[in-house]
This record gives C-alpha cells, sequence and structure tokens, in this order.
C-alpha cells in the first residue's frame, strides 16, 4: 500500500476556491451566532501534550453555548459526565488548541469554531448556566480564532436526519451490554431501562 507524503495531495485534489478561504472569519459574526443559539450539540477536540487526543460530545438546550457580544468568545458548560475529563485535562495541560463542530437536529449545515481555550469555576459566571437544575463545575471558554460554516455534503451523504435512515436500537446491545461484554464482565447488574432512566437524573 503506497503512503502519500504532503506534497502528493497537490496531485490528488483541486486547490480550494476563494469563497472557501474568505469565509473564515476570526469571529462569530451574526449568523453564527443565530446557528450556535439554535445547536442543542456540539462535538469538542483537543490534543494533550503528549500528542494524546480527544474527541467528545456536549450537548444541552439550544443555546447552551453561549457567545459574547462581540463574537470572540464562546463559553461552555461542563455537565455531569464519566468524570474522565479527557479534553479537559487536554486542553489544560496541552497547548490549549480546541475545535468545535455545531450542529441542528434536522440542519445538514455544520458552524465550526477553532481556537484557545481556558476553563474558570468564577461563581457569577457559572450561575448564568444553571440547566435541568444544577450549575456546572466549570466553565470553558475559547477565544475564537477561527469561525466557518462547513458544507452540508458530509450530513447529506450519511442521511443523517432522514427518517428511513435511522437504525433500530435492537441492531446492537445496549451501551451497558457491549461495554461489560468487552471487559468480560457478564450482564449488567441492572436493564437498560434502568441505566437510561438513571442518566435522566444525572443530565
Amino acid at each position: 500500500m503506497k503512503t502519500l507524503q504532503l506534497a502528493d495531495l497537490d496531485s490528488i485534489y483541486r486547490p480550494p476556491g476563494q469563497l472557501v478561504l474568505d469565509k473564515v472569519l476570526g469571529h462569530v459574526e451574526k449568523h453564527g451566532r443565530s446557528f450556535i443559539a439554535l445547536s442543542p450539540f456540539c462535538v469538542v477536540s483537543s490534543a494533550g501534550p503528549d500528542g494524546g487526543l480527544d474527541v467528545s460530545p456536549r450537548g444541552g438546550e439550544p443555546g447552551f453555548v453561549h457567545v459574547s457580544d462581540d463574537g470572540k468568545t464562546l463559553f461552555l458548560p461542563d455537565r455531569p459526565g464519566n468524570n474522565r475529563l479527557d479534553n479537559i485535562r487536554n486542553l489544560l495541560a496541552g497547548p490549549g488548541r480546541i475545535g468545535m463542530m455545531f450542529m441542528i437536529p434536522g440542519f445538514d449545515d455544520v458552524f465550526r469554531v477553532n481556537g484557545a481555550a481556558a476553563a474558570t469555576d468564577d461563581a457569577e459566571l457559572l450561575a448564568q448556566f444553571v440547566e435541568f437544575g444544577k450549575t456546572p463545575r466549570l466553565i470553558v471558554t475559547i477565544a475564537v480564532e477561527e469561525a466557518f460554516f462547513h458544507c452540508p455534503k458530509a450530513i447529506m451523504r450519511a442521511k443523517l436526519w432522514e427518517p428511513e435512515a435511522q437504525v433500530d436500537r435492537s441492531a446492537l446491545p445496549s451501551g451497558a451490554e457491549m461495554v461489560m461484554d468487552q471487559l468480560q464482565m457478564g450482564k449488567p447488574p441492572v436493564s437498560d431501562e434502568v441505566i437510561i432512566e438513571s442518566y435522566k437524573t444525572q443530565l
């Protein structure tokens, strides 16, 4: 199998159009702000000091990520999870580089933000992010360096929102069952329904 080098890419792909280059902004303007305000879901990526990578989902009510008035800063609340804190540890121990991808159910467009992250547990700021009756443990602040709309082709190819593309959940075991099987620990001690109900109390 041939391994490509960086220089090979120019012979495989045509150069990006000028619009593709020009659409990358250094702040979140009105359309990006409106998109984030409607988005209940984003994916966050980071790199640690040893080069270790992490990509993880974040969710909440639409607009759970806030945008500063000047569009140069995003505020991402950290909600209860599994306490691995992979992304946050990467961001605080590493170079602080972060990538975010915002999605809206039913939209094929994606809004992306890249920047530099920090974290704060400032009580006044935390109080602005109470959701599901809970205050987040901390807020990740993102200094926006690049903000742009991503073309909808990937979502269109995946037919992500098309009803006929939805896979019946019975096609795979539950998440708990798969993890227990991977670790050769037998069956989960409680049903998947009980697990899902417990998650609802931890949002």
